[in-house]
């Protein structure tokens, strides 16, 4: 069960945090030549992310405790709902790029990265509760620590996309198409699976 959890859990992070490459390599590029930009990025990512999680488990929790599970399947309408706004978004290009605009005027430091990270992990929340209240609890705590080891990996990646820019405008290009596709067809697995309709 915990392996089984292995590869979803690496695909859905992929998923929900590939929008934050950018955000990351917007502040390595803001910190780059500053002593401890690297650890200080690192330990704000990891914080804001684990307010995320945290908040995913709890409402998960919640939602468990209270729900019948012959509910538990449409809360697959969450991501679908999110995916259909993402793609009006992008439709309507609302979408723009507000990540200069979120680091305009801070410094690079733990908190910043931690309330950047918490703020842009909103829609994270949204899609993990469906699918933590869709397994067993060992496969929640597979997910959970995969995500923990796959935050550093996150990093690594946007240290790296922060050297080349090419990459970068590659992931911003094609992020507001990818990321809608996904939801909606994380939604629609969620609900299809859980025999919803």
């Amino acid at each position: 069960m915990i392996l089984s959890s292995v590869l979803p859990a690496i695909g859905l992070f992929i998923v929900t945090n590939i929008d934050d490459i950018i955000v990351l390599s917007l502040f390595f590029a803001r910190g780059a030549g500053q002593r401890g930009t690297t650890a200080r990025i690192i330990a704000g990512q990891y914080l804001g992310f684990a307010g995320i999680l945290g908040a995913a488990v709890l409402v998960t929790l919640g939602a468990g405790a209270f729900l019948p599970p012959a509910v538990i399947p449409y809360f697959g309408l969450i991501p679908l709902a999110l995916g259909l706004w993402a793609a009006w978004q992008a439709w309507r290009d609302n979408d723009g790029d507000d990540d200069d605009a979120k680091l305009a005027g801070k410094n690079v430091g733990v908190l910043t990265v931690a309330a950047v990270t918490f703020a842009n992990g909103g829609d994270n929340i949204g899609v993990y509760v469906p699918v933590f209240l869709s397994v067993r609890p060992a496969a929640v705590v597979a997910y959970c620590v995969v995500f923990l080891v796959l935050v550093a990996v996150l990093v690594i990646a946007a240290k790296f996309v922060a050297t080349r820019e090419p990459i970068a405008e590659v992931l911003e290009r094609w992020e507001h198409i990818l990321f809608p596709i996904v939801l909606i067809a994380l939604g629609i697995f969620i609900l299809v699976s859980g025999l919803a309709f």
